[in-house]
């Protein structure tokens, strides 16, 4: 796309003149640095739409407040330049009015479109001076760029974690707060992360059908990695392994959350009664606690529960399943807590001492249970 160029002047208090070669069309490039602008001598500008374009000086800025800004009437937002209000007014309006003549999407910006214009024509003007890679646009190229340089600039004020990309500190630090941005507009469900949401979707909108399966167990996966993943678990194959204790690990996300054991690290902080967690997972059913939230719910008779596994014990008793055994007498349990009490009759062990007895070691015996006999 080329579009004509126009001269714009303006003058400085100090008699020097200031032009820059600029787009005529409305969307322009955002302001030029110093490099792109030259003294010159010029009459003066032809309209006050030119002189628009342009930052007031700080001397005009002192001398003529009523020429500062030109604001927003609906949110109050104030821009330097005409054109820029223009451009932000669509943010209200929804205008689009730049369209691409090859697959017909819109956009309110015409740099935007330039941007998009590349995936038709496979341009890729930015390229890494390190590794050569290209890209279609200067926000990608500078993301990149930080797998070179190694910065990351956005550090979470909890737990200190930093990170190269302001989005990827705003997602985790979400998973402090157990903050939900994202929520599903057909069935209420929230998620931090519109990914989660977006594969969420695929429940309903049926695409779970194009995915791809496991041939050992059936289960499907939208993507051909997680079925990678996914298949570890029938082959017992562990990669990941703790550098402290040699424990290994299906999942990497499995590795990392066990280091935490030995770091003590508990990133996963309530923000209603302090408490500190080392798993999101604890973390999120503990929240529940405090809103009473019973996000999952028994389709037979309609029972709601906090957390997942309390569910699946519940869905037993209308299954009959008891996967949990005796060892010695081969009594069957649906749960295992129920099943770790009960082989208490067979050992003799007692774990659980009266506080009478700890306050007082002179005593022999329990005082409640002397009085009751």
């Amino acid at each position: 796309l080329s579009f004509p160029t126009t001269l714009v002047v303006k003058q400085e208090t100090e008699g020097i003149i200031i032009f820059m070669v600029a787009p005529t069309y409305e969307e322009s490039e955002p302001e030029l640095d110093s490099e792109h602008l030259l003294s010159y001598s010029s009459p003066e500008p032809e309209s006050r739409d030119q002189q628009d374009n342009f930052p007031v000086s700080e001397s005009q800025r002192k001398t003529d407040s009523s020429k500062k800004f030109v604001k927003c009437e609906i949110c109050g937002k104030t821009f330097e330049y005409r054109s820029k209000l223009t451009r932000h007014m669509r943010v209200h309006t929804g205008e689009k009015p730049h369209s691409c003549s090859t697959c017909g999407k819109r956009f309110s910006l015409m740099i935007n479109l330039k941007t998009h214009m590349r995936i038709h024509t496979g341009e890729k003007p930015y390229s890494c001076g390190i590794c050569g890679k290209e890209f279609r646009d200067q926000s990608t190229f500078k993301k990149h760029m930080t797998v070179h340089t190694g910065e990351k600039p956005y550090s979470c004020s909890t737990c200190g974690k930093s990170f190269s990309q302001k989005p990827t500190l705003e997602r985790h630090q979400r998973s402090h707060t157990g903050e939900k941005l994202h929520s599903c507009g057909t069935c209420g469900r929230e998620f931090s992360q519109m990914i989660n949401l977006k594969t969420h979707m695929r429940i309903h909108t049926g695409e779970n059908k194009k995915s791809v399966s496991c041939d050992t167990c059936g289960k499907t996966f939208q993507c051909k990695s997680n079925l990678t993943r996914h298949v570890r678990v029938h082959t017992s194959e562990k990669p990941h392994s703790c550098s402290t204790c040699g424990k290994r690990f299906i999942w990497k996300s499995g590795l990392e959350t066990h280091v935490r054991i030995h770091t003590g690290e508990k990133p996963y902080f309530c923000n209603t009664c302090g408490k500190r967690f080392n798993k999101k997972s604890g973390f999120e059913s503990h929240v529940r606690i405090h809103t009473g939230e019973k996000p999952y719910f028994c389709s037979t008779c309609g029972k709601r529960f906090g957390k997942k596994s309390g569910l699946e014990t519940h869905l037993r008793i209308h299954t009959g399943e008891k996967p949990y055994s005796c060892n010695v007498c081969r009594k069957e349990f649906r749960d295992l807590s129920t099943m770790k009490s009960h082989r208490r009759i067979h050992t003799g062990e007692k774990p659980y001492i009266c506080s009478s007895l700890w306050l007082c070691p002179g005593l022999d015996s329990c005082p409640v249970s002397s009085q009751s006999g």
